[in-house]
């Protein structure tokens, strides 16, 4: 197949997506809605929201390692280390929480470096450079802790994970701010036109003057530091800290990445898509849980999810 072939079956499926993703949106709100009659109260719609926050952050970080060709595995293994930093303060005041975020931002961004470092300058698959990140983070987190965190945080998280403003969940309110700042960064700035540009074909922005490593590296940043920033946050909604706070989070994130019509061959797709498929996910979730299904059921239609889109997109890819 030859290349102008491939760029006209990637715009097609990409229009595709763009139709049904909506659509598959409302029709789980209709098939929810008939099965729990409740589901649109307004109540049960701030529970859900709340419940999709940290994860929607995350999703929007991994779409942006995705646009470039990338994958980040180490997610959800930096969320429970964000958690386990946060208790590490020790603090009681809810003062020390813009301490505890400027930490954990440093700290994240440090990994977000390393993982960008390994892909870019020495070719490391992203796979296995993430894969062998989430490892290390893990070691290094059951070695601080022996196994069982310790430590207090601030009244405060509690607030910031299931908190409401004028009835509007806090962590809502903060996904946001940090989903407006980054659709300018994307859809708006120039650097978002590199990112693009990178994922469509690297070596063609390297031809055009675009610096492809560093754009890569950018984006393996802005991942990182959006699974810490859901890290506290989720610690503020289970109301606990553990060594697997956001387990999962990692696999979820790939899959409301694509279920939004982000390529995973690069270059294609919106921070919009990125967020509904994370609603669409969580609604997902929670039919699964109306039906009174197994949650080993999610396991089974996250898998489903994926070899789908995979099939959806392999004919871009053959010869």
């Amino acid at each position: 197949m030859n290349a102008i072939s491939s760029v006209g079956i990637l715009r097609t499926n990409f229009q595709f997506c763009q139709v049904i993703i909506p659509l598959a949106l409302f029709g789980l709100i209709a098939v929810a809605t008939i099965l729990k009659p409740s589901f649109l109260s307004l109540n049960n719609i701030q529970d859900i929201l709340t419940q999709a926050a940290p994860l929607a952050l995350v999703v929007l970080g991994q779409a942006f390692v995705i646009l470039v060709r990338g994958l980040d595995l180490s997610v959800a293994s930096l969320m429970a280390s964000s958690a386990v930093l946060a208790t590490a303060f020790n603090a009681t005041s809810d003062a020390m929480i813009p301490v505890i975020f400027a930490a954990t931002v440093l700290v994240s961004a440090c990994v977000g470096l390393i993982n960008g470092m390994l892909v870019t300058k020495r070719n490391v698959s992203p796979f296995l450079a993430t894969l062998a990140m989430m490892i290390v983070l893990q070691g290094v987190r059951f070695y601080y802790t022996q196994g069982a965190p310790y430590g207090s945080l601030p009244e405060g998280f509690r607030f910031l994970g299931v908190g409401r403003i004028a009835g509007i969940p806090v962590n809502i309110c903060a996904f946001c701010v940090c989903f407006c700042f980054l659709c300018w960064l994307l859809h708006k700035s120039s650097f978002g036109r590199m990112i693009y540009i990178t994922g469509g074909n690297p070596t063609s922005a390297k031809l055009v003057g675009i610096n492809a490593d560093r754009v890569t590296i950018f984006c393996y940043v802005i991942s990182s530091v959006m699974a810490g920033i859901a890290g506290l946050f989720l610690v503020g909604f289970v109301g606990t800290v553990d060594n697997w706070v956001g387990r999962g989070y990692e696999i979820d994130a790939i899959v409301a990445c694509v279920l939004g019509g982000i390529m995973l061959t690069g270059g294609k797709g919106t921070l919009w898509g990125a967020a509904t498929g994370a609603l669409i996910l969580i609604l997902i979730f929670n039919v699964v849980i109306i039906l009174g299904l197994p949650v080993q059921a999610q396991l089974i239609i996250k898998g489903i999810i994926i070899i789908v889109i995979a099939a959806l997109f392999s004919r871009a890819n053959e010869p």
